[in-house]
């Protein structure tokens, strides 16, 4: 579904995928989130170093994204670095996420629902 914002030069339509491209992106940028690893040409690439290319280069975080006429509710599923509280960074998710949406795409955002899918333990050396 898309939303529809209409006003006198004409109208703005922003879908889910884009939302949910945002909420992957705010996602990105919040601590304790842990990003991906990927492999290529033999050499492991932080999804930091990638950021630019991310959406040929990675799997997205799960995000799954509802709007209606009034507001949006988005769900997100991530892994949490070990050492890092879950209930913060589940709310610092959910603020960064919120913050991110509404300032690109002045879509009210309605709820977050955030599922901390598993924590990623630093390798020992």
């Amino acid at each position: 579904m898309d939303t529809k914002n209409n006003n006198q030069s004409g109208s703005l339509k922003v879908s889910e995928e884009v939302v949910a491209k945002i909420a992957v992106f705010a996602a990105s940028e919040v601590e304790g989130v842990a990003l991906e690893e990927f492999e290529k040409g033999g050499k492991r690439l932080a999804r930091e170093d990638i950021k630019g290319f991310a959406d040929k280069l990675f799997r997205p975080v799960p995000v799954k994204v509802r709007l209606s006429k009034e507001a949006a509710e988005i769900d997100i599923s991530v892994i949490v670095k070990q050492g890092h509280k879950a209930a913060a960074v589940g709310v610092n998710l959910q603020q960064a996420i919120k913050s991110a949406v509404q300032n690109m795409t002045g879509i009210v955002v309605s709820k977050i629902n955030v599922k901390i899918a598993g924590i990623r333990f630093s390798q020992q050396t």
